[in-house]
């Protein structure tokens, strides 16, 4: 009997670690919720349409952890840095009178081409911060967004589809419906299982995060990729191997800042909208908690972690609002909710790092 107890319970325990102690506690708050949506009344087609759409939108932003988490240099906090690319892509692509999938495929284009050189200019900088990395990204989030705060004013912008009324400078949001962006990759080949009321599948947005996943788990598999890993693992065994981790290291956050930039494309036409000014500055943390909560470390990740965390995360969140507001009327604990898990999702993971990740 003794002996049967305590094979269970390392069954249990081994079962808890090989999925991760916050991805079993978040996806089961989770289903919790949504069966409280169910008995509530809510609609559960709509909450897994939702759930869908939105795990699309921010999924490429999530896999932009995995390049630098790799790399040993810790989850992206810098990712406003690629975001801004890839949203003064958006803007120039605007500005040029670009429509529909011509709008979207300049955007993306610029988009790679911005975030490349910014991201080498970014990776040379963690190179000379080493074992900073973290706070550093962070603090360079921030700055690259308040710095846009001013090239949004000050850039000579003219097309009266992105300008205030009166005066110069872009407005803070941009609807995407005017140079026809809005949801273009979203209704793209999209179709419902289940009839007209049946759950919403955005496949055209959903193709394209697939897309960007097989690339990055095919190039982790590459020799490049592989050095890139190694040197996160233990630099200094893959420094006398011969492996120049500097330059690793800056490959791979050209890559997150890369996945960054065509993140925020895929998310703002998802949303419908492109938002400038201070919109980027917090957009790191939900990603970076979206990719711990898929079961990544401070120190590794893989794509896997960001499919499973992206839709876990995005699916509470979007069983939160209609739940709360049915359970507390008046309230918005859906939001305090969100926070409390975000943030301490990521403070989780950054007790779990030893030695700075190394």
């Amino acid at each position: 009997m003794v002996g049967a107890k305590e094979n269970k319970k390392s069954n249990f325990k081994d079962i808890v670690n090989a999925i991760g102690l916050p991805t079993l506690i978040i996806g089961v708050f989770w289903v919790i919720l949504l069966i409280a949506g169910g008995a509530l009344g809510i609609s559960m087609t709509t909450l897994m349409s939702d759930t869908i759409k939105r795990a699309g939108m921010n999924g490429i932003l999530v896999l932009a952890m995995v390049p630098s988490i790799q790399s040993g240099t810790g989850p992206n906090f810098a990712l406003p840095v690629g975001i801004v690319c890839g949203l003064f892509a958006m803007v120039l692509a605007i500005e040029f009178n670009y429509m529909g999938f011509g709008w979207l495929f300049v955007s993306l284009a610029l988009a790679i081409i911005f975030a490349v050189i910014v991201g080498y200019l970014y990776g040379k900088l963690l190179n000379a911060v080493k074992g900073s990395e973290m706070t550093i990204a962070t603090y360079t989030g921030f700055s690259i967004s308040a710095f846009m705060c001013l090239a949004w004013l000050m850039i000579p912008f003219t097309n009266k589809k992105m300008g205030w009324f009166m005066g110069t400078g872009l407005r803070e949001t941009i609807q995407l419906d005017a140079v026809e962006g809005a949801h273009i990759l979203s209704n793209l080949w999209r179709f419902t299982i289940g009839g007209e009321k049946g759950i919403i599948i955005p496949t055209g947005m959903l193709l394209i995060l697939f897309l960007c996943c097989i690339i990055v788990w095919m190039y982790f598999r590459s020799k490049s990729g592989v050095a890139i890993s190694a040197g996160g693992i233990n630099p200094r065994f893959a420094q006398a191997s011969g492996i120049d981790i500097n330059r690793n290291r800056i490959k791979a956050n050209v890559l997150s800042t890369v996945l960054g930039a065509v993140g925020i494309i895929v998310y703002s036409q998802g949303y419908g909208y492109t938002q400038l000014y201070n919109a980027p500055l917090m957009m790191a943390f939900p990603a970076v908690a979206a990719v711990l909560i898929g079961g990544a470390t401070a120190s590794r990740a893989k794509v896997s972690h960001v499919l499973i965390g992206v839709l876990i995360f995005q699916g509470l969140l979007t069983t939160a609002l209609p739940v709360a507001n049915q359970l507390f009327e008046g309230t918005d604990l859906s939001e305090i909710l969100r926070m409390i898990i975000q943030n301490g999702i990521i403070l989780y993971a950054l007790t779990q790092v030893k030695g700075g990740g190394k």
